[in-house]
Parts: structure tokens; sequence; C-alpha cells
């Protein structure tokens, strides 16, 4: 299992029409096949900061959603709203103590 962090750095004037994006395409993105959950979090002091925190089966199943047809049409959609390079991190689990 893999569990990517991605920090995206929004300008404050389009967080709105991010997230009004975000609710078309979540439930595609929970559902792609591999993809065992997502989050979207944001941040409480600066709003236009937020993280996709989601979950995958494998670097194999991460990788066929990032060349998917899906991707394509989020991603571009997505970084139109960036005031900042994204950072993204893939990472194995190491403890769990909400199990």
């Amino acid at each position: 299992m893999i569990t990517r962090i991605v920090k995206m750095t929004l300008q404050p004037e389009k967080v709105s029409e991010f997230l009004s994006f975000f609710d078309t395409i979540k439930h595609q993105i929970n559902t792609f096949e591999g993809c065992k959950g997502v989050k979207l979090l944001q941040d409480k002091n600066q709003p236009n900061i937020l993280f996709t925190y989601s979950f995958w089966e494998s670097e194999k199943a991460l990788n066929n959603y990032r060349h998917s047809e899906l991707f394509g049409k989020v991603w571009p959609t997505t970084k139109i709203h960036f005031a900042d390079k994204p950072e993204a991190w893939s990472t194995d689990e190491y403890f769990d103590g909400f199990k």
C-alpha cells in the first residue's frame, strides 16, 4: 500500500473555484481502480493550502491513475489554480496508531 500526499498552494481567490471543481471529480478519483480512498485537507490558518491524501494498492496503481484519461482531465484544470509549484510524496507506512 502506498500513501500519496500532494501539497497544493492555490491562488487565494481561486480556492472556491477549485473546491467546486473538486466536488465534481472526487468520486471518480476515489473509485478509480487501485485507489483505496482519497481525502482533501485544507490548512486551518492558510485556507489556500490544500493537501490530497490518498491510498493506493501499489505504485503501479498510482501510475495507472497518473497516466489515465481521468488524470488528463483533472490535472490541467487543477494546475491553473496554483500560486506555487505543488509538492508530492509517495510514502510507505511505518506506523499507524489509528488501527
